[in-house]
């Protein structure tokens, strides 16, 4: 692995520690705790070793990731009171769900049984059929 590609994963993964160390030192109220659980889990699972191959060092970054805000919105759902954030939680659990089990599929991962019935149906087929088409590369370098 190139020294570039390490920096990149490097400072990927410290993002979330240094949110952490520097605006997360609230209160220690459960939502607060649950809030930094969740960012240190994903900061934890993000730090991969690169395979070499983009795409799946790719999903195996990004997994985690949406996977962190699925856990920050289930805080907000457990302890928030303002109507519009927690529907907007309820977006982001959604569709993070949806972009998780598009990223598996995409490099050949098996869904867990559990996601595959909360997902079926058009939305992620959909966004599934839409991955699978032929990339124009034109605009890579």
């Amino acid at each position: 692995m190139t020294a570039k590609v390490i920096l990149t994963l490097a400072v990927f993964a410290a993002i979330p520690g240094l949110a952490l160390a520097q605006g997360m030192n609230m209160g220690g109220s459960p939502a607060d705790k649950a809030n930094m659980e969740a960012m240190q889990k994903m900061q934890n699972d993000m730090a991969i070793h690169g395979s070499g191959n983009a795409d799946e060092d790719f999903v195996m970054m990004m997994i985690p990731h949406h996977q962190g805000a699925i856990d920050m919105a289930l805080a907000v759902l457990r302890h928030g009171r303002n109507p519009q954030i927690r529907r907007l939680a309820q977006e982001i659990i959604v569709t993070q769900q949806q972009e998780i089990a598009v990223m598996r599929l995409a490099v050949g991962q098996p869904l867990p049984p559990s996601t595959l019935s909360r997902l079926e149906g058009p939305s992620v087929r959909g966004i599934e059929s839409k991955s699978s088409q032929p990339t124009d590369r034109t605009m890579e370098p």
